[in-house]
Parts: structure tokens; C-alpha cells; sequence
């Protein structure tokens, strides 16, 4: 590292650790990887830790910040850190749970934060529903069946800009106009978001047959996902990779109209929605369980609602105005399914990881360590 990166005031440790159901590799790396930031020759007693699906989170943007705040912060990584194409939610969450632990057990940390950011949200949510009410560990044998039996649990739970649940904010993204997935070049014209006819604006009844559609992608790459991985397996073949196109497509996208917030309209994560969308997204590339897993809006424990219901934690979310991917909606649709009495909506001016301004992330950053301070 160079010690330049490190800001003054702040030290971070590396982090290697071997995972109940995930041994080190014979190059040397650890399946549970991270970086701790701590203040700069301090222990804290109360850390955050946060986990993504795919992205590595070891020099999350906002670690420093909380350290210079006086608190601990894990950017933890599972095994599908950079894996997307082969994430299962079970294996993520006793990943997660080696980092928690870590936390209290090494660390000495006595109070745990859990901050859902990004996709990290609902990720972060299964984790402690899993560990106050476990309920995915049948699906395992030997270690993890025990490992997700025993996560340990968090104190307190932050969603940051998070997106509901990964079936959900790839559904709401999907091209509702695609015909066949082997072929993104087709485009059934009468659901083409970028077809000016149709809008923007959009007309209710279009933004309605749109969403049935897009569920309905959704369900029939499901129903294929099943129905091939059975073929498979009765031929031996234990699973496969597939790709998926056209996955930048929100009619929020391109219309401020609908969920209205402070938002660039046109725009989205990649530019403009016209081009983006027909480049790789989100759930790009995917093994059959990946799919039933992660991204299907039948089969995947990666939802938020069901996962949320479950935490009864103090909880707090906080959502910029003018992120292009979480919406307001999303944010209070968080906010409703968190079990707990005790929580709270912030809305605050800012971009997705407020990349837009120095000043309002470090709001950002005051705002959740002053609801920590409070709460702790």
C-alpha cells in the first residue's frame, strides 16, 4: 500500500480469514478478505461492518470517514468478491458471519453496525435475518449447515442508498422489450422503452404493460434456469454459465416524472440509458443456480421485504435524492419492511456514493455517526 492513501489520522489492517465452508487457496488467498480502518492508534469499541454481492468492498469510499468519526469499519469481502457469475446467497452469508465475528472475537468490538449499502443492502439485511431467525441452512450439509445456524448478530442496522433486493433492481432495470435471450438484437416494438412514440413521458397504461412485462422476463428465464439445470443434472452436468443482455432499461431512467427525486434525467450508473443498455449489466453472466439464487423473483432469498421483515434491530435509512439507481420509493418501501419500531428515513442531497461533493458526504458521514452516538 502507499502510505499516501491512508488519510492522517486513520490506519487500516488487512484481513485474511479461511470460511466454514471455503478453505484458503493454493495461491495463498483467503475466501473472506477485507481491510479494517480503525482511528489512528485507537480500538474502538463500536465498528461497521459492510459486505456487497459482487463488489469489493475493502476501500469502501466512506471507511476513512467513520474512522476519523472514532469508529471501526470493516469493508468485507466474501468469496464472490469479482464471482458474481457464481454467487449463493448461503455460502455469502457464512462469509459475512466470519467478518462479524472477527469484529467482536479479534477486534474487540462490543457494539456491531451492519451497513447495507448499494446492493449491499439486502445482502446485509439476509444476514441478520439469518441470524435471528435462521431458516437456509437445510439446504447445506456438515460445517454450514452449523456455521449458518450460528451467525453471530449485529446491533444495529444502516441502509445506505440501497436497492430493495437484487430481483427486484434488476427486474425494475430489465429491457421489457427483449424477445429472445439468445438474441439481443430483436425488440418487440410495442414495449420499446426507447421507442419515442411510447415517451417519454410514459403514459400509465405503457409504464403498466411495461412492469408485467419485465416480471415476465424475469419468470421465464426462471422457468428455463429450472427446467435446464434439471436437463443437466440428469446428464451429469452439474450446472452452466449464461449470459444476459439488455439490463439498463428503467422507464425512471428516462422519465423524471416517474418517482420523482433531484436526479439527471436521462441518465443512469453507465450514462445514457440508450447506449448503456446495450452494453453488460447487472446480472451480465450467470451459472443456473447463480440465477434461482440470486437474481429470480420466484426463487431468490436475495428479496428485501422477506428479509427485512425479519430485523428488529434499531435501524436507519438514508437516501440521496440524486442517486440515478435507489429511488425514493425504494428507500420508503425499506423503510416499511423493517420489522423494527424504532427506525428512521433521512433524505439528503447527494449522488449514489455522493461522488457529486466532498461536503455532502462528509454530511452523510455526520448524520449516521451522530445516530450511532445516540443510539449507542
Amino acid at each position: 500500500m502507499i502510505a499516501a492513501e491512508v488519510p492522517s489520522g486513520v490506519e487500516r489492517l488487512f484481513v485474511g480469514a479461511v470460511s466454514p465452508t471455503a478453505p484458503r487457496i493454493g495461491a495463498g488467498g483467503h475466501p473472506c478478505q477485507g481491510l479494517y480502518w480503525t482511528p489512528a492508534g485507537r480500538k474502538p469499541k463500536v465498528a461497521l461492518i459492510a459486505t456487497h454481492y459482487n463488489v469489493d468492498f475493502a476501500e469502501h469510499y466512506i471507511a476513512p470517514y467513520f474512522a476519523r468519526a472514532g469508529y471501526g469499519f470493516l469493508g468485507w469481502n466474501t468469496r464472490f468478491r469479482g464471482a458474481e457469475d457464481q454467487f449463493i446467497l448461503e455460502h455469502a452469508l457464512i462469509d459475512i458471519g466470519v467478518g462479524v465475528r472477527w469484529l467482536r472475537e479479534e477486534a474487540g468490538v462490543e457494539t456491531v453496525i451492519i451497513l447495507g449499502n448499494s446492493g449491499g443492502g439486502s445482502l446485509m439485511g439476509a444476514y441478520q435475518a439469518e441470524s435471528v431467525a435462521p431458516g437456509l441452512a437445510a439446504g447445506l450439509k456438515g460445517p454450514g449447515q452449523e456455521a449458518l445456524a450460528s451467525l453471530p448478530s449485529a446491533d444495529l442496522y444502516i441502509s445506505l442508498n440501497a436497492h430493495k433486493g437484487r430481483p427486484e433492481v434488476l427486474t425494475a432495470w430489465m429491457d421489457a422489450s427483449v424477445v429472445d435471450e439468445h438474441d439481443p438484437t430483436l425488440t418487440d416494438e410495442s414495449l420499446n422503452p426507447f421507442n419515442p412514440e411510447h415517451g417519454p413521458p410514459y403514459s400509465a397504461g405503457f409504464i403498466a404493460r411495461y412492469r408485467a412485462a419485465q416480471r415476465a422476463r424475469n419468470q421465464r428465464i426462471t422457468d428455463w434456469a429450472k427446467a435446464e439445470l434439471a436437463r443437466l443434472n440428469a446428464a451429469g452436468v452439474p450446472d452452466i454459465l449464461f449470459p444476459l443482455y439488455r439490463t439498463w432499461a428503467d422507464l425512471r431512467f428516462m422519465d423524471g416524472a416517474i418517482d420523482p427525486s433531484d436526479r439527471p434525467v436521462p441518465g443512469c450508473y453507465r450514462g445514457h440509458p440508450a447506449q448503456a443498455n446495450k452494453f453488460p449489466g447487472i446480472g451480465r453472466a450467470n451459472t443456473l443456480k447463480t440465477w434461482l439464487s440470486m437474481w429470480s423473483l420466484e426463487t431468490s432469498n436475495c428479496q428485501g421485504g422477506p428479509q427485512l421483515a425479519k430485523i428488529e434491530l434499531p435501524s436507519l435509512v438514508v437516501q440521496s435524492t440524486a442517486d440515478m439507481g435507489v429511488f425514493i420509493s425504494d428507500a420508503h418501501g425499506i423503510l416499511d419492511a423493517i420489522a423494527s419500531k424504532d427506525k428512521r428515513l433521512e433524505l439528503i442531497p447527494g449522488a449514489h456514493y455522493f461522488e457529486d461533493s466532498e461536503a455532502r458526504r462528509q454530511g452523510a458521514v455526520d448524520l449516521m455517526a451522530a445516530w450511532i452516538a445516540w443510539k449507542v
